[in-house]
């Protein structure tokens, strides 16, 4: 019985997200504490730092697969038909700057999180 490679990088995936939720605790002792959080509640601070890793994290994986698929099609494309590889990258480039548009909105909204939260 094989396993596709899909499902082994969902595995991997998942196990590598609950490596990562189950260490944050210690990341977090320190403002546990109160030596660092200024008063701030620990769990706000957690919520904070989580929102902004994983929205940064989806923010960054939509436009990545969307960038793939899109440089995918051109190539094929180019291929097919290599009198259309001018306007294909064209076309292609104008594409990819609006996907990697979204990808520094999510970057933004994680830094406002991060730096400039009336809550922290």
């Amino acid at each position: 019985m094989r396993i596709s490679k899909l499902v082994r990088k969902m595995v991997l995936g998942i196990a590598g997200f609950v490596a990562v939720i189950l260490t944050s605790s210690v990341a977090f002792a320190a403002e546990a504490a109160g030596e660092a959080s200024g008063g701030t509640d620990p769990i706000v601070l957690a919520a904070i730092f989580l929102g902004a890793g994983l929205g940064m994290g989806l923010g960054a994986l939509g436009p990545g697969i969307g960038q793939g698929h899109a440089v995918k099609g051109a190539c094929e494309g180019m291929a097919r038909n290599p009198s259309m590889a001018g306007k294909l990258m064209t076309t292609m480039l104008l594409g990819l700057a609006m996907m990697e548009s979204l990808a520094i909105y999510a970057l933004v909204i994680a830094l406002i999180l991060l730096f400039a939260n009336p809550f922290v």
